[in-house]
């Protein structure tokens, strides 16, 4: 996966000539998008986002780029703007049928799984970022545990569609590393699934490239 250094004065937000996505710092989403198209080669600038102020890295005003202010977001280099984790990891799985599980539903099944993880457990995960009330964080950590049981409950082997990496797997990698960020217990099947993800090239780059550990030196 090559990642473009172009000059930060060509403005992405004016740019139609490669797409670019937008992230939080630790970006959930550039490890997702760097996973999956490191398997097709797909170039793209990565930018952060600053989510409570609302401005790329350079002051610019993010809502100009996408006005609902929040990542992550994917212009494409027709313009076209990409927002929500299932449309982007929808979207780099279409480029190729490789990232797409085997038969006649494999897109089906693979946005089912891709929207089960973006509603029932990113979204409770947002808010135990910023809630300072105990109780409110105890009710959500109780929530996703149940959650993480029953998606941990479809792997099919080593992953969740059995030989082929896939955008979902990807998105439940990055919610695998924020459960262990505030020391949420997951079953003891992912430790397979983590191992198996982090033998990636692309996903030991990404790692390595943010100066993180990989999850299995903490499960």
């Amino acid at each position: 996966m090559r990642l473009s250094r172009r000059d930060e004065s060509q403005h992405p937000a004016n740019k139609g000539d490669q797409p670019w996505t937008s992230n939080t710092p630790r970006p959930a989403a550039l490890r997702q998008l760097t996973s999956c198209s490191g398997k097709q080669k797909l170039n793209f600038h990565a930018h952060q986002v600053n989510i409570l102020e609302r401005t790329l890295e350079d002051g610019t005003d993010y809502t100009q780029i996408n006005p609902n202010g929040y990542v992550p977001a994917l212009r494409l280099d027709d313009g076209m703007l990409l927002t929500e984790n299932v449309a982007i990891l929808d979207w780099i799985a279409g480029q190729s049928a490789v990232l797409l599980p085997e038969g006649k539903l494999g897109r089906t099944r693979h946005l089912q799984t891709l929207a089960f993880i973006s509603t029932e457990i990113h979204k409770p995960f947002i808010p135990l970022f910023f809630l300072e009330d105990e109780e409110e964080q105890a009710r959500l950590r109780e929530t996703l545990v149940p959650r993480f049981r029953w998606i941990g409950s479809r792997l099919d082997g080593e992953t969740l569609f059995g030989a082929r990496f896939t955008g979902a797997d990807a998105f439940l990698y990055v919610m695998l590393r924020w459960a262990a960020m505030i020391g949420l217990e997951t079953p003891d099947a992912f430790k397979a699934f983590v191992e198996k993800v982090e033998s990636r090239e692309t996903v030991r780059t990404v790692l390595a490239t943010e100066g993180l550990k990989p999850l299995r030196s903490e499960m």
